[in-house]
């Protein structure tokens, strides 16, 4: 009998980390995770799982983490849509380069990257599949940095056989959320939420439970290895459908305001010039990543992911609203003050 795989996991106490170290648990493998000093570790103690002190930018505690690990899944990244493209760059693909270093010199057997798929162009997309590059200019500095660091995990592949591959997932919800659908509901209470034009453009969603199942088949796959893989629900599920829903669950009207798309883009132009010119710290109400996840038609093919992973969403959009709603309703967490689209 083969001794089970430890797994090496960024991003642990998040929401993508968090659910890959449950799965990884489940399947017997050993996990140990970066935490920060800063980080609310009760979760992963509770799970037993092995602590490794440091952060994305500490090189010596990424060559412990990487140490007898036969699995690297990088969880982790700056995520938001305001701020500079070198503070994007500096957590995003700097300290990514440590890590694929790391990885590579300890000769692991394969390497997962959660990229996202806001590296294709700001533009409506109907089916993009894979086969089209990432986006040379981004409308955000988050974006940009995520298309930075696709090109650098790739390029560890052919330069240093690293058997490497990325996933690009889109709007990500589920159980312990602590930012997106908290955000989302407040804005749906306070009655501040307006959409985009129609409201009837797809919206790129996968759940967190789906994304993991990606993740995994990623690391064991042979033919992954070097290839970039779009991941969704795999069923088409516009704006309204996705926050209407949303409401229901949270036992509040669906949204009726609406934003001419015209509109919205020259707010979003106006608002993100007097924000950077005052250097403000929060973004502003309208910007460009917001149009782009309300106002854009986000639909993505999965095709390559059901053919050479075998990939096929374990869970639908509904069951895991479902169940995101109940988890977010039973933790009772103090809401946040707006939204912001990842």
């Amino acid at each position: 009998m083969s001794e089970p795989k430890t797994l090496f996991i960024t991003g642990a106490t998040g929401l993508v980390g968090s659910h890959a170290v449950e799965e990884a648990l489940k399947r017997g493998m050993r996990v140990k995770a970066l935490v920060r000093a800063s980080s609310d570790t009760t979760w992963l103690d509770a799970q037993g799982v092995e602590k490794v002190s440091g952060d994305l930018e500490d090189a010596e505690a990424l060559r412990r983490g990487v140490e007898g690990a036969d699995w690297v899944f990088n969880c982790a990244a700056k995520v938001g849509d305001w701020g500079s493209l070198e503070e994007f760059r500096r957590l995003n693909v700097d300290a990514l380069r440590l890590l694929l270093d790391a990885a590579s010199d300890a000769k692991v057997g394969r390497f997962v990257h959660v990229s996202s798929l806001g590296v294709y162009e700001g533009r409506d997309h109907f089916g993009t599949d894979e086969a089209t590059p990432p986006a040379a200019e981004a409308l955000d500095g988050y974006t940009r940095s995520k298309v930075e660091a696709e090109a650098l995990a790739l390029r560890y592949v052919k330069e240093r056989a690293l058997p490497l591959s990325v996933v690009r997932p889109g709007f990500i919800y589920g159980e312990r959320d602590r930012t997106v659908l908290p955000k989302l509901v407040h804005s749906l209470r306070t009655g501040r939420f307006a959409y985009f034009g129609s409201g009837d453009q797809a919206l790129n969603c996968i759940y967190v439970k789906n994304l993991v199942a990606a993740i995994f088949l990623a690391a064991e796959v042979p033919g992954a290895v070097g290839e970039v893989f779009n991941v969704t629900d795999g069923a088409r599920v516009s704006k309204k459908q996705f926050i209407g829903r949303v409401a229901e669950l949270a036992g509040l009207k669906p949204p009726r305001r609406k934003i001419p798309l015209w509109l919205a883009w020259t707010l979003a132009i106006l608002m993100e010039r007097r924000a950077k010119r005052k250097k403000s710290p929060t973004p502003p109400l309208v910007n460009k990543a917001r149009y782009k996840f309300l106002g854009l038609n986000l639909d993505y093919s999965i095709a390559k992911a059901r053919k050479i992973l075998g990939y096929e969403p374990p869970f639908t959009t509904e069951q895991g609203l479902v169940a995101a709603m109940a988890d977010f309703k039973a933790a009772k967490r103090p809401e946040p003050v707006a939204f912001a689209s990842r």
